[in-house]
């Protein structure tokens, strides 16, 4: 079984029903049986809530989606290791260097985002969904 960890992107293309949002299911599918193992940062629930809350201002619903995925996934806590490792990372953008260090010191297999360029200088694999399903079916 591998351990993925997902980025902020595919999250937001499965909530929001944006282009590529079937794959993402089928990820989610995988992981809910056991093929995957999922992991998100805790940082990336807090930034679900706010775009979720900014588009569709239903707490409960916010409140169920949430609950959903926090269900579904591994939450990797995000303390201050994870932080000051962050900070002198090799990538330029700091929330996507904390899910590349969170992914490092949890001995993730593959990241899964669209914004393969943002994640260049990553020490761990970085793919995107229809990489990650090649990989499943191949596997099969």
């Amino acid at each position: 079984m591998k351990n993925i960890i997902i980025d902020i992107n595919i999250l937001m293309d499965f909530l929001f029903k944006r282009t590529g949002h079937e794959k993402v299911l089928e990820i989610f599918i995988s992981c809910t049986t056991g093929v995957l193992k999922g992991f998100v940062c805790a940082h990336e629930i807090t930034t679900l809530y706010y775009f979720l809350n900014k588009s569709i201002k239903d707490k409960n619903k916010i409140r169920i989606s949430l609950s959903g995925i926090m269900n579904q996934f591994k939450i990797i806590e995000v303390n201050k290791i994870i932080l000051e490792k962050s900070l002198y990372s090799e990538i330029d953008d700091f929330e996507d260097a904390v899910i590349e260090v969170s992914a490092s010191m949890n001995n993730i297999d593959y990241i899964i985002t669209r914004n393969i360029k943002d994640f260049k200088k990553s020490k761990v694999k970085t793919i995107t969904p229809d990489e990650l399903i090649a990989i499943l079916k191949n596997n099969k």
